[in-house]
């Protein structure tokens, strides 16, 4: 489909007068109550991961997926989802491996490209109801993972997808990797770091001999943090083979399912390779909407009860 170039996201507050502040400031102090029904998927694995329900009669469903170090109480999850129950859809909000409060079992932690959990939790929902209408949602790593799930499996995805998008996702992960080691970044830098190193002192209790904590000490750029600890957690020989491998870029040409990818030019943690210009221009699903503004999962709006996100992606789901 041709690139859109005009989006209907305009103007974020005036008080966010950058990417950061646009980024930053939308979650601060948003709070929305939801009456989620959690249950534990036991995984083909032996591992486990937990979903939060928002059911109704109905046989249309929202997936949710979340972003790096989230989980489905992030804002942006329950914004989403509150905008399409009210709508009358149900709603599965996932969370990846060892981000739903407890440790998974296994040794193995959740990554930008594990797209068989995300199968399974599919699979799960189908079993569950005959939903006849299903709409996927991503965000951030959660974008990234429902691309690559829909490019990898292609026509063979349950013919119930209907529609799926994506905000602020890290398409290309090896210049994501890059970027995040600027100056300007070095919040987020830090906040991923800490997070993810507390999972892996957890992960070098649990499992002995495994990784050398050592190395800990000796991340100078993200790319060491994923050649020493992302690769060999997620089953990857390099850093190198985990990008190449995980970058939904690499497997979008295969999806065969009307896709929005929404990323804002001002996103301080994704770069133009993250907006696949060149993949998406002439691609029969693919739909690239790319606003000036809106920064890394923001997309607030003035005086509104949702996200500028939010209504987008209901008005998409709806065509």
């Amino acid at each position: 489909m041709p690139i859109l170039q005009h989006s209907s996201y305009r103007h974020p507050p005036r008080y966010q007068f950058n990417g950061h502040l646009q980024t930053i400031l939308p979650g601060m102090f948003r709070k929305i109550d939801l009456p989620y029904e959690r249950e534990r998927l036991e995984l083909a694995d032996g591992d486990f991961v937990d979903i939060d329900w928002l059911e109704q009669p109905g046989r249309r469903l929202l997936v949710l997926s979340h972003g790096l170090e989230g989980n489905s109480e992030r804002h942006y999850v329950k914004g989403m989802a509150k905008l399409f129950f009210e709508q009358g859809w149900s709603v599965l909000a996932w969370n990846c491996r060892s981000c739903s409060g407890e440790m998974n079992r296994h040794f193995r932690l959740y990554h930008h490209g594990e797209i068989n959990d995300f199968g399974e939790v599919i699979a799960h929902a189908l079993h569950t109801k005959d939903y006849s209408e299903i709409a996927l949602v991503g965000f951030s790593m959660g974008g990234n993972i429902t691309m690559k799930y829909l490019g990898v499996h292609g026509r063979a995805v349950p013919t119930a997808i209907t529609r799926a998008v994506a905000f602020s996702s890290p398409t290309d992960l090896k210049s994501g990797a890059a970027v995040l080691d600027q100056p300007a970044n070095r919040l987020y830098k830090k906040r991923f770091l800490r997070k993810l190193r507390a999972k892996i002192e957890v992960k070098a209790q649990l499992f002995p001999g495994t990784l050398d904590l050592s190395k800990l000490d000796d991340i100078r750029i993200w790319r060491d943090f994923d050649e020493y600890f992302s690769a060999p957690l997620c089953g990857y020989s390099s850093a190198e083979e985990f990008y190449e491998q995980a970058s939904a870029r690499n497997f979008m040409a295969g999806i065969t399912v009307p896709t929005l990818l929404v990323n804002a030019q001002n996103d301080p943690i994704l770069t133009p390779a993250c907006s696949p210009v060149d993949i998406c221009d002439k691609h029969p699903y693919l739909y690239l909407e790319t606003p000036r503004e809106g920064g890394h999962v923001g997309f607030e709006l003035r005086r509104k009860p949702f996200m500028w996100s939010e209504y987008r992606a209901w008005e998409f789901c709806q065509r």
